[in-house]
């Protein structure tokens, strides 16, 4: 018997056109999901989509911004028949616009805020009754060590991440009778494309405060991921994986 298969299931993966999100939702469409890859930016999800095509996989690219609360729904009503049923929530998006508070703009605030955590609420909202009609659900929130040690320059970021941790426990208890489960993966420093262009120097820097001596792979955070979706995770629920190496214990 294969682990973690996802084959009759199907996937919203939210920030999908890079980095955590894409390897989320290639991870999922190995095991057999049928995949929506959302993000604000089509073309990325048109080429990602092609991509998971042309391996035999079932994916739908989804324009979607998060921020824009009013619209989520009515974006995902329009979902071709075949994708319409959702059984896997990825509420991955997020954004950045970090500076320390003295100097934070409200604005920094409060868009870090409507993306990062109103709009995996908003979502999140729109899909589950049609989880509890199924009475099988997975939810699983991307937040950062960043939610649960802080960090200098990041106070919207850390409270955005952390209110995911907070909003993650409580739906836990409000949907586990519906065999829905709700859980949190929190990455420390993994490698993007920006920390690529770090001097080497630097990377070594950020990697000596990791007990595990490397940055993590965006492949890390999805194994995690194909776990929490799986039949396997079934008995988990209200859970944070923290995915650091080590550098959140």
């Amino acid at each position: 018997m294969s682990l973690f298969r996802l084959e009759g299931k199907t996937a919203l993966v939210t920030g999908a056109s890079r980095g955590i999100g894409e390897a989320i939702a290639r991870r999922y469409a190995e095991q057999g999901a049928r995949v929506i890859l959302a993000a604000r930016s089509l073309d990325a999800l048109e080429a990602l989509a092609e991509s998971l095509r042309g391996e035999g996989a079932e994916a739908h690219a989804l324009a979607l911004d998060l921020s824009d609360h009013e619209g989520i729904a009515a974006r995902l009503g329009e979902l071709p028949e075949d994708f319409a049923s959702i059984d896997i929530l990825v509420n991955n998006a997020g954004i950045t616009r970090d500076n320390l508070l003295a100097r934070m703009k409200q604005e920094d605030w409060d868009q870090v805020m409507a993306t990062n955590l109103t709009g995996a609420f908003v979502a999140t909202k729109a899909l589950i009754r049609g989880m509890m009609r199924k009475r099988w659900g997975r939810i699983i929130s991307i937040s950062s060590v960043v939610g649960m040690m802080g960090n200098s320059g990041q106070a919207n970021y850390a409270a955005a991440k952390a209110g995911l941790i907070g909003f993650s426990k409580s739906i836990a208890r409000e949907l586990a009778s519906r065999n829905i489960t709700a859980n949190v993966i929190a990455p420390g420093y993994v490698a993007t494309a920006m920390t690529e262009n770090l001097p080497q120097a630097a990377a070594d820097e950020l990697a000596s405060g990791i007990p595990l001596k490397r940055l993590g792979a965006a492949d890390d955070v999805a194994a995690a991921a194909v776990y929490l979706a799986s039949e396997e995770a079934g008995y988990v629920t209200g859970e944070v994986l923290n995915v650091s190496g080590g550098l959140y214990i």
